[in-house]
């Protein structure tokens, strides 16, 4: 059965709550596997045939802690995954579009196929009270993070990508 690898960062629980509804989808399709960015290691990404990366927009670019994700496992699969599928969500305060670029930069240079266009929920945070806020994700937006888990798991499981 096909692997997929998700890998989030989340400091005030939207990405989590996203992350979280893919898996829950993608796990009626392939085996699935979770893991925060810290916790991401290259073995993972080599044992996985398919991946959806989901991190906050901060500042304008990826969070820290998954560029660190990237950063630490970049070099170790370079020639390793190439053509496999992914995916990626964003949780922004504005419009989330900087850190869904870097993010298929980076796949980019692995040589990944997007699979979908990035799906990116807006808070519409723009204070620092609210931007620091523990998170709720609506339930039409974890209906989408639902629909691209499910969607990667069958792609997955089906051999389209």
């Amino acid at each position: 059965m096909p692997d997929l690898l998700i890998v989030y960062h989340s400091l005030t629980g939207g990405s989590r709550q996203m992350a979280e509804a893919a898996a829950s989808a993608a796990r009626d399709e392939v085996e699935t596997t979770l893991k925060t960015a810290v916790e991401a290691e290259p073995d993972d990404l080599l044992q996985a045939d398919g991946y959806i990366f989901c991190a906050p927009e901060n500042l304008a670019a990826i969070a820290g802690l998954m560029k660190d994700f990237f950063d630490r496992c970049y070099y170790p699969v370079l020639g390793r995954i190439e053509g496999r599928g992914y995916a990626q969500m964003v949780c922004a305060g504005s419009d989330g579009e900087n850190a869904a670029r870097q993010t298929a930069r980076i796949a980019q240079g692995w040589r990944l196929k997007e699979v979908q266009p990035p799906l990116i929920v807006c808070t519409h945070a723009q204070t620092p009270e609210e931007i620091l806020a523990e998170k709720t994700i609506g339930q039409n937006d974890l209906s989408r993070c639902r629909s691209l888990g499910a969607a990667m798991g069958a792609g997955l499981q089906m051999g389209v990508f």
